[in-house]
């Protein structure tokens, strides 16, 4: 996937200012910037619920740029949210269950005509997420880490090509954040491509290829993690000091 030159705009506040990135299969992007900077309405534009007011998103090299937010998720681009809209009163599969009959892929599970290629789809998700022993658990009885891979799993189950996650970390303590590092790792290796939103950027670094740094809606670093994590510009407006390389 690429978003190219991407620019939103409230009003006469301009959110995001000609950010451009690409995301290849198997690769973890993370993008970073301090609160207001961007991030979110960036995500908003590239799977189409805010409007562009310039550039383009292509998903393997087709244009989508005016394609409906449904459009471009049944193309592979899909997203988690910050707030997680789980259904407590169901299960962790069939929270998955709901997910996947939202994709017109899986459109059969509505009359049962081939539920096992929907059950293999679950229990992919659930083995990439490491769910598979709280499958059948209520997500309300579960850790708040436990509930953020259920979110992730609930995007996972459509087989994006593309999966942009919005501070999938946001609550979680030093723990749970290391294993949802392995989970992304791991979504990587099956050839997800990831753009991981996140505050923290111990997690980013750890597990991002590649990183793109925005402030006031500009970047201002993008590369290589080893190199931006020592860039001048993202230590000024977001660091503030380096970080030790040996975290």
């Amino acid at each position: 996937m690429v978003a190219d030159s991407i620019t939103v705009r409230y009003g006469q506040n301009i959110a995001v200012d000609h950010v451009s990135l690409e995301i290849m299969p198997g690769q973890v992007v993370g993008l970073i910037g301090p609160n207001g900077a961007g991030k979110t309405s960036l995500i908003d534009a590239v799977t189409g619920l805010t409007p562009m007011v310039a550039g383009r998103v292509l998903v393997d090299d087709v244009d989508v740029t005016s394609w409906a937010p449904h459009r471009r998720a049944n193309v592979g681009v899909r997203r988690t949210f910050q707030s997680l809209r789980l259904f407590d009163d169901l299960t962790v599969s069939e929270n998955l269950i709901v997910a996947a009959e939202n994709d017109r892929r899986f459109g059969f599970l509505r009359d049962l005509i081939r539920p096992r290629q929907a059950t293999v789809a679950i229990d992919r998700a659930l083995e990439l997420t490491g769910l598979e022993d709280v499958a059948h658990a209520l997500p309300r009885d579960l850790s708040a880490g436990t509930r953020r891979l259920v979110g992730v799993a609930r995007g996972v189950v459509a087989d994006p090509s593309v999966l942009l996650l919005d501070e999938p970390a946001a609550g979680l303590d030093t723990h749970e954040t290391e294993a949802l590092g392995h989970v992304l790792q791991r979504l990587g290796e099956a050839g997800m491509g990831l753009l991981l939103v996140e505050h923290d950027a111990e997690l980013v670094f750890r597990v991002s290829h590649h990183v793109i740094a925005i402030d006031f809606g500009k970047t201002i670093a993008s590369g290589p993690a080893a190199e931006i994590r020592q860039s001048e510009a993202l230590i000024a407006a977001y660091l503030g000091v380096p970080l030790d390389e040996d975290d």
